[in-house]
C-alpha cells in the first residue's frame, strides 16, 4: 500500500485548521515556551525554498516542546509596510493595501501547505490599524519621556519640567525657564525627548521621493531601483537611542546568542573611551572640539580634519580657499557614510587655510576637511596623528604633511605604529610614560586646565524615524505655531488618509500632504511623514502575547506569563538594525513598567541561507571581438604600416589610427550607419583624415573582404570618406562556456533554470523566453550550448528560485521539511540541489511501509524484543539531544539509521511504532498524524507526550562477533558482553557453524579480541 502524501497532507492541514489544534491560551499549570520567527515582508514573488528554512527549524522545536509538556507560543504575522508595494502603487495606481493583502494571502497559502503549527489566531499585520495603534502609542510615550542619566532610565518629561521649575538644571535656570514662551520651552524640551525632531543630513532619493536608510543605499544609488541618491539637510523625526547605548552593550552579556552576532552588535554600538579636548582656532573666537581615544598622542597631531558637514567649515575657511573647499564639501556630502567609510583607497581632502593651536605647546596645526571623517561620530572632527593611525598616515603621505613619532616601537618611515603600547617620546610632560599612564595623565591635565574632560563615546547614532512615503504608519503628531504636539491617545489609531496619488506633492512635500483635511478636529495640521520600516517590527513580539487586547498594548497578566522570547530564529541581515531597535524598544517599555525583562530575546539563532544553483549564458561582445580580430590583423605592421589602438583626438575617441596613412578605422554597431555619417563627414573635412567605417556584420560575414578594404584605404593617396551604406542588424550572440575566448569577450547573464538540464541550454526555449532573444545566435560546442553555473543567493532576479509549491506537489511537505533540515547545520549556508531530495522521499515511504504490508495497515501487539527496544530508545535519546542542540540535520540521519535497523528486524510492534510516530512528528507531522490515527488515537499527535528513553536499553548486554577462519569472515555469533576470552573461544568452537570449517580437527590457534573480533587459525 503506497503512501498518498498529497491526500494525507491536505487532510491534516484541514484538521488542524478546523480544530484550532495549535491555538493556545495562558495556562499556569504548564511551563511556557515562546518560539518566534522573524516575520516576513510579503513580497509579490511569494516564498522560495530558502525562506522556510528557519520556519521549519522553529516549527520542529515548537512541536518538540509541546510534546515535552510546555505551553508553546508559536505565532506568525507580516511586516507589511515596504517600499516595493509603494513603488508598485506609484506605477499602477493600485493601493498598497490591496497589493499587500494579496501577497499576504499568497504567503499564508504557502505556509499552510508546509504544515507549520502556528497559532494563527494571534496573527498580526503591521499595516493593520488595530496593530499600528500601539506603534503610534509607543511613539507618543517616547515623545513624553526623557532619559534620566542619574537613574539610568526613562522618566516622564513632566518630571523634568517639574525639576526645571523648582531648581533648574545645568542648561537652564528656573528663572530663565519661566521667562520663556511656550514655544521656547517646547523647543528646549526637544533636546531631551526620546522622540524628537531635528535637522539632519539624510540620504534623499528624488526619484523615490523619500529618505533612505544607509543600508538602502549602495555606491550612491538606491538599492531598490538603482536611482541616484544625494545627501540633503532635512527636518526628521528621531528616536534618542544613544542614552541606551551602554545598557544595550551590557545586555549582550545576558543573552544566549552566537558570539559572532554579539560582536556585530558591539561593533554597531561602538563604545570608545577617551577625551573631549578643545583647541583654540587662530584668529577666531570659536574653538575646535575633538574626541579622541588616544589623548596620549596629542603632541603627534600634525593636522586637524573636519567632516564636510561640520558647521565650522564655512566659518573658518579663508577667502583664497573658499571656492575649492565648498566644491569639495558639496561633492563629499552627496556620498553616503557607508561609501566614505569603506572607500579607503581613495584619498581626498582640502586645506581650509585655517589653523588651531595645540593647547599644551601652542604650536599651529592646519585644519583640513576630508570625507573620511563623519559628522555623526564623536564631534565630527579629529586630531590627525599620522605616525599612529594608518588612515591619517596615508592622508599625510598623500598631501605631504608632517609625521611625528610620539610612541616608540614602530618604523614610521614604512607605516604608522597603531599599537596601544610603547613609551611616549617627543611629548613634553608625558615623555617616558607608557601609553596607559600617558592617557590618564593627559586627561587629568586637560581637566585641570578646563579645556576638556575624559568621556565615553559611542558609534551608535539616534535612529531616523520618519520617511517621506505614503505606505507607513502615520506619525501621531500635530503642529501648533510650528511646534509638534502628540495626539490624544483616545484618537488613536491615526489612520492613513486617502490620497489622489502616492507621490510627493509638486512642491516636494510627502504624499500625506496630498490628503484633504489632513488636520486635527481643531484644524491643526498633522505630520505628513510616516514611520520607517523598522517601526512595526520593533515590538511585534510583544503584541503576539495579547493580540486581541483593545485597551492595552498587552496585559500585565500576559507579560508576566510569557515574559520574553525563549527562541528567536531569523537571518543575519537583521544582526544590527532590527535587533538594536527592538532591544531599545523593549528596554524603554521596561523602564515605563510594561515589559518584565530588559532583553526581549533570550536565545537567538541566525539560520544560514539556502543558496540557489544558478545557470549562466555568455553574451558575446561582438564589438570587442571585432576590435580584437582587426587588431590581430593590423598590429606589428602586418599591413606594412604602424597602427595604434584607442586613438584620441581631443575628446573624440577612435578604435584605430595610422599616422603614416592618416587613416582612422572605426567598427560600428549601429543598425543604419548613414544615421551617424554626418559626424564623420564633418571630421573628414575638418581634419583631413581618411575614415573607414566597418559594420560589425561585415567582420562576421566576410572578414577577408574587410581586410582588403583596409588595404585599399591605406593605399589611397587622396582624402576620400569611405562609407558603406549597408544597413545592419546585429543579433545577440551567446558563446558556449568552454570556448577559448569566451572569458575575454563575453558577459555572463543569468538564465532561467527551467531552460537548462545538466547545464545544457535548450536554445529553442531560450529564444522564446524574451522578445529581445528571439533571433539569438549561438557559438556551440559539439552541437550543444554548455552553460556556466554558480552557487549564490536564491533570488528572483538571478532566475534560480525554486518554488516550494513545486516540491510539495511532487514530493510532499514532509519531504520538503526533512530535506531542508538534512541539507546541513541550521546556521550554515548550503546549496539547494533538487536531485538530492529523492533519498528523503524514499525514507518517507520506508517509514510508511514499516506500518503497512501489501494489504494495508498492519501492526502487532507482541512484546517488543530487546533489540527493538534498544534501537528505539537509542533513537529517542539521540533525536532529543539533537533537537535540543538545534542539530536538526543529524536527527534526520538518526531517523534513517533507526528505520534501516527496524526494517532489518522486520519490526511492526505497536509499542515501538507508537513511540516512533511521536518522535518523528516534529519533522514529518502529516505522516505522523496519519499513522497516529491508524494506531487508534482520536486526538492529534500534537497532544501526545514525547517518550522518555530508558537507560537500561542504552546499555549493550550482548555483542555480535564476526567469526573469521584464517582471516576470512565466515559467520557472526551474538554473545554476552561480560565473557572472558576463554569463554568466548569455547562458545565459538562449539557453534554449529564452526563444524563446517574445523571438520573435527582442533584449531592451531584462536585469537580473541573481546568486543571486536574472533579469528580461528586452522
Amino acid at each position: 500500500m503506497e503512501y498518498n502524501f498529497s491526500e494525507v497532507e491536505k487532510k491534516w492541514q484541514r484538521y488542524w485548521m478546523e480544530h484550532d489544534t495549535f491555538r493556545i491560551e495562558l495556562d499556569r499549570t504548564k511551563p511556557k515556551f515562546y518560539v518566534l520567527d522573524m516575520f516576513p515582508y510579503p513580497s509579490g514573488a511569494g516564498l522560495h525554498v530558502g525562506h522556510p528554512l528557519g520556519y521549519i527549524a522553529s516549527d520542529i522545536y515548537a512541536r518538540f516542546k509541546r510534546l515535552k509538556g510546555y505551553n508553546v507560543l508559536h505565532p506568525m504575522g507580516y511586516d507589511a509596510y515596504g517600499l516595493p508595494a509603494e513603488q508598485y502603487a506609484i506605477q499602477t495606481g493600485t493601493h498598497p493595501a490591496v497589493t499587500t493583502e494579496k501577497n499576504i494571502l499568497r504567503y499564508r497559502e504557502q505556509m499552510d501547505k508546509i504544515g507549520f503549527s502556528y497559532d494563527w489566531s494571534r496573527e498580526v499585520k503591521t499595516c493593520d490599524p488595530d496593530y499600528y495603534k500601539w506603534t503610534q502609542w509607543t511613539f507618543i510615550q517616547l515623545f513624553n519621556h526623557w532619559y534620566n542619566p542619574v537613574l539610568q532610565k526613562a522618566e516622564p518629561i513632566a518630571k523634568l519640567i517639574e525639576q526645571i521649575n523648582e531648581t533648574g538644571i545645568r542648561d537652564v535656570t528656573s528663572v530663565e525657564w519661566n521667562g520663556w514662551s511656550e514655544k521656547e520651552q517646547q523647543q528646549f524640551l526637544m533636546n531631551y525627548r526620546l522622540a524628537y525632531i531635528s535637522d539632519a543630513i539624510v540620504n534623499w532619493c528624488p526619484e523615490l521621493g523619500t529618505v533612505l536608510a544607509n543600508d538602502e543605499v549602495a555606491n550612491g544609488f538606491s538599492v531598490r531601483g538603482g536611482y541616484p541618491v544625494e545627501r540633503k539637510l532635512m527636518k526628521q523625526w528621531f528616536l534618542r537611542i544613544i542614552p541606551y547605548a551602554q545598557r544595550l552593550l551590557d545586555g549582550l552579556n545576558e543573552v544566549d546568542w552566537f558570539d559572532s552576532l554579539k560582536e556585530i552588535q558591539r561593533n554597531w554600538i561602538g563604545r570608545s573611551q577617551g577625551a573631549d579636548i578643545f583647541f583654540p582656532i587662530h584668529d577666531h573666537d570659536e574653538q575646535l572640539e575633538i574626541f579622541t581615544t588616544r589623548p596620549d598622542t596629542i603632541f603627534g597631531a600634525t593636522y586637524m580634519v573636519l567632516a564636510p558637514e561640520h558647521e565650522l567649515v564655512e566659518k573658518i575657511t579663508t577667502a583664497d580657499r573658499r571656492e575649492r573647499v565648498l566644491a569639495y564639501t558639496e561633492m563629499a556630502k552627496n556620498r553616503s557614510e557607508r561609501e566614505r567609510m569603506t572607500d579607503v583607497k581613495k584619498i581626498t581632502g582640502e586645506f581650509t587655510g585655517a589653523y588651531c593651536l595645540n593647547p599644551f605647546n601652542h604650536q599651529p596645526i592646519p585644519i583640513w576637511v576630508a570625507e573620511y571623517v563623519l559628522a555623526g561620530y564623536g564631534t565630527g572632527a579629529i586630531m590627525a596623528v599620522p605616525a599612529h593611525d594608518q588612515r591619517d598616515y596615508e592622508f599625510a603621505k598623500h598631501f605631504n604633511l608632517p609625521i611625528i613619532e610620539v610612541v616608540s616601537g614602530g618604523n614610521i618611515s614604512e607605516s604608522s605604529y597603531d599599537a596601544k603600547e610603547g613609551i611616549l617620546v617627543n611629548s613634553d610632560f608625558i615623555n617616558g610614560l607608557d601609553v596607559k599612564d600617558a592617557i590618564k595623565t593627559v586627561i587629568q591635565r586637560v581637566e585641570e586646565m578646563g579645556i576638556g574632560n575624559g568621556t565615553i563615546n559611542f558609534r551608535l547614532r539616534d535612529a531616523i524615524f520618519s520617511r517621506q512615503r505614503y505606505w507607513g504608519e502615520p506619525i501621531p503628531i500635530y503642529y501648533k505655531d510650528g511646534i509638534p504636539y502628540p495626539l490624544p491617545e483616545s484618537e488613536l489609531p491615526l489612520r492613513l488618509p486617502v490620497v489622489d496619488k502616492f507621490l510627493p506633492t509638486e512642491s516636494g512635500e510627502p504624499p500625506l500632504a496630498r490628503a484633504k483635511n489632513w488636520v486635527t478636529k481643531e484644524g491643526y495640521p498633522l505630520e505628513t511623514t510616516t514611520m520607517p520600516g523598522f517601526a512595526g517590527s520593533s515590538g511585534y513580539y510583544l503584541r503576539y502575547m495579547d493580540p486581541g487586547n483593545h485597551e492595552r498594548y498587552f496585559s500585565k497578566e500576559a507579560a508576566d506569563y510569557w515574559q520574553n522570547v525563549d527562541l528567536y530564529i531569523g537571518g543575519d541581515e537583521h544582526a544590527s538594525g532590527h535587533l538594536i531597535y527592538a532591544r531599545f524598544w523593549n528596554k524603554f517599555l521596561f523602564d515605563i513598567g510594561l515589559t518584565v525583562n530588559e532583553e526581549p530575546f533570550r536565545k537567538l539563532i541566525n539560520q544560514g541561507k539556502i543558496q540557489g544553483r544558478s545557470n549562466l549564458v555568455y553574451r558575446l561582445s561582438i564589438e570587442k571581438l571585432g576590435e580584437h580580430l582587426i587588431w590581430e590583423a593590423i598590429k606589428d605592421k602586418k599591413l606594412g604600416i604602424e597602427f595604434i589602438r584607442e586613438f584620441r583626438d581631443g575628446k573624440r575617441h577612435f578604435d584605430f589610427y595610422s599616422r603614416e596613412a592618416n587613416l582612422i578605422i572605426e567598427i560600428k554597431t549601429q543598425k543604419n550607419l548613414e544615421k551617424i555619417a554626418g559626424f564623420y563627414k564633418d571630421l573628414d573635412w575638418a581634419k583631413q583624415y581618411k575614415i573607414l567605417l566597418l559594420p560589425l556584420m561585415d567582420l562576421k560575414d566576410n572578414f577577408e573582404e574587410v581586410i582588403l578594404r583596409i588595404k585599399e584605404a591605406i593605399a589611397s593617396d587622396h582624402v576620400d570618406f569611405s562609407f558603406d551604406q549597408k544597413a545592419i542588424e546585429i543579433p545577440p550572440y551567446f558563446v558556449s562556456k568552454n570556448h577559448p575566448w569566451r572569458e575575454e569577450f563575453s558577459t555572463p547573464l543569468h538564465v532561467d533554470l527551467s531552460m537548462v538540464e545538466n547545464d545544457i541550454l535548450d536554445t529553442v526555449a531560450f529564444r522564446n523566453w524574451r522578445p529581445d532573444l528571439a533571433n539569438a545566435e549561438f557559438v556551440l560546442e559539439d552541437g550543444l550550448y554548455h552553460c556556466g553555473h554558480a552557487v549564490e543567493k536564491m533570488s528572483k532576479s538571478l532566475y534560480n528560485v525554486v518554488n516550494p509549491d513545486q516540491i510539495i506537489e511532487e514530493y510532499g511537505a514532509d519531504t520538503l521539511r526533512l530535506y531542508e533540515m538534512f541539507l546541513g547545520p541550521l546556521e550554515q549556508s548550503k546549496p539547494w540541489d533538487t536531485n538530492g531530495i529523492e533519498g528523503v522521499f524514499r525514507f518517507i515511504r520506508k517509514v510508511w511501509r514499516l506500518y503497512h504490508d501489501a494489504n494495508g495497515f498492519r501492526v502487532s501487539d507482541e512484546i517488543p524484543t530487546e533489540q527493538e527496544l534498544r534501537v528505539l530508545h537509542r533513537t529517542i535519546k539521540k533525536v532529543q539531544d539533537d533537537i535540543e542542540r538545534f542539530s536538526f540535520n543529524t536527527a534526520v540521519s538518526n531517523f534513517m539509521i533507526c528505520m534501516n535497523e527496524l526494517a532489518d528486524l522486520k519490526c511492526n510492534n505497536r509499542a515501538i511504532l507508537t513511540d516512533l510516530a511521536i518522535i518523528i512528528s516534529p519533522y514529518a507531522p502529516h505522516l505522523a498524524e496519519e499513522l497516529w490515527e491508524k494506531l487508534g488515537h482520536t486526538d492529534s499527535i500534537a497532544k501526545a507526550s514525547f517518550p522518555e528513553y530508558k537507560e537500561e536499553f542504552l546499555v549493550e548486554n550482548t555483542f555480535e562477533y564476526p567469526i573469521s577462519f584464517n582471516g576470512k569472515m565466515r559467520f557472526k555469533i551474538t554473545l554476552p558482553v561480560g565473557l572472558i576470552p576463554s569463554e568466548i573461544e569455547q562458545a565459538v568452537l562449539q557453534a554449529n557453524e564452526s563444524e563446517k570449517w574445523l571438520q573435527g580437527n582442533p584449531p592451531k590457534k584462536v585469537i580473541v579480541v573481546p568486543g571486536k573480533i574472533v579469528n580461528v587459525v586452522i
